[in-house]
């Protein structure tokens, strides 16, 4: 094999090892995205346990960028605390370890059957979920594949002298260092790297020492992702991010030192563990060197996360007055797994602010207060906004390869939006006649204010209700939801009669009963949207029919 040859084939095989790692993990994420996530979610509580949490997470996934990534993206729509998080992140450190370790045996010469038995998955089976896991199979194969691939490279390159030269000339441990951050930190995985640097030390093409401080260097080029991620997130995602990379830098500086101090010995220990098998070697590094570092820094977890409140000062922004997202960003740096958590989030926000401004425009009417009926108009702005920057990552979201269960509620969130939305229009239209009132020195008050009042109460506590049901995905309040709806729909045609009966009578102006009849009206069609996000949580039957949708006049 020519000298073209052997890099082409290097090339090759790279390629192959990165897609098929890709393919792995992205696969098993929207097979088991959002089960996983649960379980990250549940088991967190404890920081001790969220470590092992987090080895077995990582194990799964195969890519402790995607799991620290997802682990920032929690923190940042407030699912999940530092103290939380740091748990979680060591255990991701220790998880990333396995795809070195199944590196490290020979599995090459099965990697046709892997493929092939994905494919027959893929091709026989219709339900999603196993054709997510054919993906997954189809995937190792393709990775172990490229594995084969390189090795005969790297076996045909070391036969040339000046190839040997070159990388035995690696003595430098600081290059070594650099070496692997910049790599690692480049290709976004230190499985990739760490999985390099055992194939040529299989060659012997690298000496173990070296190999070493490559880890190192991969340790700390792996965090590039989570920083990334939480560029745009809030403090506390850039506090989760630093959290990971402090880890790292400060586990790899013990490391360095106790290397330095005595790699002879080190280097024997491993070899005498591995049984002499220099891949083995690399693999048993890469692990211990992790556990090590867990064990080393897991009693100074909370001064870590103090040291980040001191690296990155301050509190996170409430943004109550400012036109600015809460839990997510422009969306060009959106995690398949935190996707729709963290849009859910930012969709209750904005249910919060709605119905506190339905609120603020119903006592404003009654109360004549023009001071509060121009707040309105002012926060309805923003959920305006809201609806647009929400409605965007929606779609932006539905660009990218989502889990399976999450796949299927991006439909219905589109209509919470809109619901949520229209909602925030009734309170502007509320608000608009507060001025009118104030203008024809008129009121609504009386038993039209004590009735308005008595509607006003089940509508807010109908749309606290349904946003309970959208948040929490339980439908423990479907049948109050429904009977609240239907005493709201009876009760605005008691004001309706009402409205009426006050005209006849000459009670009230032909104004003030008008307005009254459209604030009963407003009020009613609220109602009917805080059913819809009710609605929205439901699953179509097996015959696949959806829930009904409330009909707005």
């Amino acid at each position: 094999m020519n000298i073209s040859g052997m890099v082409l084939g290097l090339i090759g095989g790279l390629g192959l090892f990165l897609y098929g790692m890709t393919l792995m993990s992205d696969s098993l994420e929207k097979a088991a995205g959002a089960k996983l996530r649960g379980v990250l979610e549940l088991f967190t509580k404890n920081r001790y346990v969220g470590i092992i949490v987090g080895v077995v997470f990582t194990a799964i996934i195969q890519s402790s960028s995607a799991a620290t990534v997802m682990v920032v993206s929690f923190v940042n729509a407030g699912l999940m605390t530092l103290y939380q998080a740091i748990g979680v992140i060591y255990g991701a450190n220790i998880g990333t370890t396995v795809t070195s370790q199944l590196v490290s045996f020979n599995l090459s010469q099965y990697a046709p059957v892997f493929i092939m038995a994905g494919v027959l998955m893929l091709m026989i089976f219709k339900n999603p979920t196993v054709k997510k896991a054919g993906e997954v199979v189809i995937g190792f194969g393709i990775l172990f594949l490229g594995i084969s691939t390189m090795s005969s490279s790297m076996g045909a390159l070391k036969e040339l002298p000046a190839i040997q030269n070159l990388f035995m000339s690696l003595d430098n441990r600081f290059f070594a260092l650099l070496l692997g951050l910049v790599i690692t930190a480049i290709v976004q995985s230190s499985s990739v790297t760490v999985s390099i640097v055992l194939l040529l030390a299989q060659q012997g093409l690298l000496p173990l020492k070296i190999c070493f401080f490559i880890i190192l260097g991969c340790n700390i080029g792996a965090c590039m992702s989570a920083m990334l991620a939480s560029l745009s997130g809030k403090k506390n995602a850039k506090r989760a991010a630093l959290i990971h990379l402090l880890f790292n830098i400060i586990g790899s500086i013990i490391m360095a030192v106790i290397l330095l101090i005595g790699s002879d010995w080190i280097e024997a220990l491993i070899m005498h563990i591995s049984g002499g098998n220099l891949g083995r070697c690399v693999a048993n590094t890469h692990t211990i060197f992790k556990v090590f570092q867990v064990i080393i820094l897991m009693p100074f977890m909370s001064w870590i996360v103090k040291l980040t409140y001191l690296i990155v000062p301050g509190e996170d922004n409430d943004v109550e007055d400012e036109y600015e997202m809460k839990y997510i960003g422009d969306g060009d740096r959106l995690s398949s797994a935190t996707a729709i958590p963290q849009v859910c989030s930012e969709i209750s926000h904005m249910g919060e602010i709605a119905i506190g401004n339905l609120e603020k425009a119903l006592d404003a009417l009654l109360t004549k207060d023009d001071k509060a009926a121009k707040e309105v108009f002012e926060v309805e702005k923003r959920i305006d906004y809201m609806n647009k920057e929400i409605t965007d990552y929606l779609v932006k979201a539905n660009q990218i390869s989502l889990p399976v269960g999450d796949r299927k509620k991006l439909g219905a969130l589109f209509h919470v939006v809109s619901d949520i939305e229209r909602v925030g229009d009734h309170a502007e239209n509320i608000a608009e006649d507060v001025e009118k009132l104030i203008d024809m020195k008129e009121d609504i008050n009386g038993m039209a204010g004590d009735e308005i009042r008595r509607m006003q109460e089940m509508t807010v506590k109908i749309l606290h209700l349904s946003m309970d049901m959208f948040n929490l995905e339980d439908d423990s309040h479907l049948q109050e939801i429904l009977d609240l709806e239907n005493a709201i729909d009876a009760k605005e045609r008691e004001l309706q009669d009402l409205h009426v009966k006050c005209l006849t009578t000459g009670e009230c102006s032909a104004q003030v009963g008008m307005m009254f009849s459209d604030l009963a009206s407003n009020l009613e069609r609220v109602a009917d949207h805080a059913t819809n996000i009710a609605f929205s949580i439901l699953e179509e039957d097996p015959e696949g029919d959806k829930p009904p949708k409330v009909e707005l006049a």
